[in-house]
């Protein structure tokens, strides 16, 4: 059953300089680096050398605590640094990318009949088993557990957020496949929450297999822990999923097209 949530507490902080709604195309950058460090509690191990070549897709790297979690390529190319730290703590894996991606092709599925270990075998051997995060602690999720729910929040109210009703203009389509996979995903309720101060897009307030949650009030009700805090709170024991939107559009594409497409559309913002 549907909630509306009011949030009375919080502020919006108007700043300069949001984003216009139009789309630019920029050319792909020369190099890509990526950091084990934006995970929390991994500890990597690689599995490229520098010199190799590698095609979007390919595994980089694993979590040594947890070796079925593995972390790929987002661009085809030359693996050119391994960026070490302190104690040879990995901080970077550096890849000068093609001009043409090559990608790796991974097994088509037939969509209707996938079944949630499907679903977490070919997430995870793609590497795109991180984009799914588990609460508490905001880690990367444990195949192995069973959420009590999960949770998508279609609304970023931070400071110059970018404005997901634009970015998702015209995916209705793929929105929806993604949350079709991901729902199997839990033997609970999957809770798409939209911002109950605007009208949202058909995208998202005609999504079908989720509870819609309304979320009034201002910034950080678009926090997807303030919005679990009000509609699922956490107990001792509970775990919960979320993921991002976006997150959500790479998962459709990769089992709708069988390859990992991490592209997203970014906001540029600031005065």
């Amino acid at each position: 059953m549907s909630m509306d949530i009011k949030i009375p507490k919080g502020a919006d902080i108007k700043l300069k300089g949001v984003a216009d709604r139009v789309y630019a195309h920029v050319s792909n950058s020369k190099f890509y680096a990526i950091k084990p460090t934006d995970f929390h509690l991994i500890t990597p191990k690689m599995v490229v050398n520098i010199g190799d070549q590698v095609e979007v897709g390919e595994v980089l790297f694993y979590d040594k605590n947890c070796e079925k979690i593995k972390f790929t390529a987002p661009v085809s190319g030359l693996v050119t640094d391994i960026v070490r730290g302190d104690k040879r703590k990995i901080l970077e894996v550096i890849i000068e990318a093609d001009k043409e991606f090559r990608y790796k092709q991974f097994e088509k599925r037939d969509l209707p009949s996938l079944t949630r270990q499907t679903i977490i075998d070919d997430l995870l051997i793609s590497g795109l088993w991180p984009l799914i995060r588990q609460r508490p602690f905001s880690i990367i999720a444990n195949p192995n557990n069973h959420p009590k729910s999960i949770f998508i929040s279609a609304f970023d109210s931070s400071p110059l957020a970018p404005d997901n009703d634009f970015i998702f203009h015209g995916e209705t389509n793929l929105f929806q496949l993604g949350l079709d996979i991901v729902t199997q995903l839990c033997d609970g309720t999957t809770h798409l929450n939209v911002d109950g101060n605007s009208n949202s897009s058909k995208v998202f307030s005609n999504a079908k297999g989720v509870q819609i949650n309304k979320i009034y009030g201002p910034h950080p009700s678009g926090n997807v822990g303030v919005q679990i805090h009000h509609i699922d709170p956490i107990n001792k024991g509970d775990v919960i999923w979320y993921l991002s939107p976006q997150d959500l559009i790479t998962i459709a594409r990769f089992f709708r097209d069988g390859k990992y497409d991490s592209s997203k559309i970014i906001a540029l913002t600031g005065s």
